[in-house]
């Protein structure tokens, strides 16, 4: 489907070539400062041909508001908005024609519907999440006006080049004395970087070491006609607790949903995630403690600001993993669609590296997830305020009322 979302619903549409690309949004609230300049922010860090380090296709990206808003202001309606494609050359991909591009989606597309776009990759190409990235910069200025929501994304690691993240493990693998997921450094960072620290770099890592050592990675990929991945990491601040839709819509696994459906993922994980494992329970646990406003709040965090699906008030972490761009220019030996065994030299315009402009798309999406499952929660919430105060249970099982 082409939908995401249950109360704010963002549809998307376009393929790679096509006239234009964009999005319909469903149940953004009414009475929000908007203009195109709020939505261009992003679409402008998304846009190719930033730097040598992406694709040298030169499109603009300039979004045109075509509906929902007047005067600057959102009316509860419908947001239509639409980018031009004014950069294609489908003449590019016509080797296409004959072979599906190894481990894209020419074939899967193919066999699914019966016919697919003739260039460009259609639908699984990343010019669809130009839709995504508006939608989710409306989303993102909603958060910040009503509740202060930052969300920061970063590249976290390109090939084998990593961020450094954690913490010295002990020699003796029996020895848990000194086991933590997280280095201090690496939760500093999360607590405090900022989008102009992240753009600082063409690679958009906020670490300048790693970023240097990115670069030249990029390029080697680059100049070898090949590609290379990396994992791109989220952090989303000021959440209010509560949000999620145990059991099946947990907010980790509508967040999950949401990443994997960008392309070019392959993993997922949350908080401490993998190296989590290694760590014994004792460690591992967020001990409570009362914070300095009065609220509760948890020491460590390894939950990454959600427990049992719903957020606690803590920041909120998580990692996404993109594979190497699947169309290289290198010569690889393949099957044509009719079997024929042949060789595939890809031309066109393509990306060695997806993950410096990864990173509004993942902020985007985050920003989606966050207001749909806060647009949920005060439904609830306001459902429930209509009914008289719970008088017959035992305290530890209502929520005391919130002072003033």
């Amino acid at each position: 489907m082409s939908t995401f979302g249950t109360l704010f619903r963002v549809t998307t549409y376009g393929e790679s070539h096509c006239a234009s690309v964009g999005a319909i949004i469903d149940g953004c609230p009414p009475g929000l400062p908007l203009e195109a300049k709020d939505v261009q922010v992003q679409l402008s860090r998304r846009r190719p041909g930033q730097s040598n380090l992406t694709t040298p296709r030169d499109e603009k990206d300039l979004v045109q508001l075509q509906s929902g808003i007047e005067h600057g202001i959102t009316l509860g309606t419908p947001i239509g908005l639409l980018v031009r494609n004014e950069d294609q050359r489908p003449k590019d991909y016509s080797e296409t024609d004959l072979y599906p591009r190894p481990s894209h989606a020419d074939w899967t597309y193919l066999e699914k519907y019966g016919v697919k776009a003739s260039s460009g990759g259609g639908r699984s190409s990343a010019r669809e999440t130009i839709g995504r990235v508006a939608a989710g910069a409306i989303a993102e200025k909603y958060l910040k006006v009503a509740y202060g929501v930052e969300i920061v994304a970063f590249v976290s690691s390109v090939g084998k080049i990593h961020i450094p993240s954690a913490a010295v493990s002990p020699s003796n693998e029996d020895d848990d004395t000194t086991a933590e997921a997280l280095s201090p450094e690496f939760r500093q960072l999360l607590s405090t970087v900022t989008r102009a620290q992240v753009d600082a770099h063409p690679t958009r890592c906020p670490h300048p070491q790693t970023a240097e050592r990115m670069t030249q990675r990029i390029i080697r990929a680059k100049d070898a006609l090949d590609s290379i991945g990396g994992t791109v990491t989220c952090v989303i601040r000021r959440v209010p607790s509560g949000l999620g839709e145990p059991v099946f819509n947990k907010l980790e696994a509508t967040l999950a949903h949401a990443m994997l459906s960008i392309p070019a993922t392959k993993a997922f994980e949350i908080g401490s995630g993998f190296r989590g494992t290694e760590v014994p329970g004792s460690r591992h646990n967020d001990p409570f403690e009362r914070r300095a406003d009065g609220s509760l709040g948890t020491k460590t965090n390894w939950s990454g600001g959600i427990q049992g699906g719903i957020s606690n008030g803590e920041d909120i972490y998580f990692r996404v993993g993109f594979k190497p761009p699947a169309t290289i220019s290198q010569a690889q030996q393949t099957a044509q669609y009719d079997g024929t065994l042949g060789t595939l030299e890809a031309r066109g315009r393509h990306d060695p590296c997806v993950v410096p402009r990864a990173v509004p798309i993942v902020e985007s999406m985050a920003a989606i997830v966050i207001l749909d499952q806060l647009l949920i929660q005060n439904a609830r919430r306001t459902a429930a305020a209509l009914l008289p105060p719970i008088t017959t249970l035992p305290p530890t099982m209502v929520k005391p009322p919130e002072s003033d």
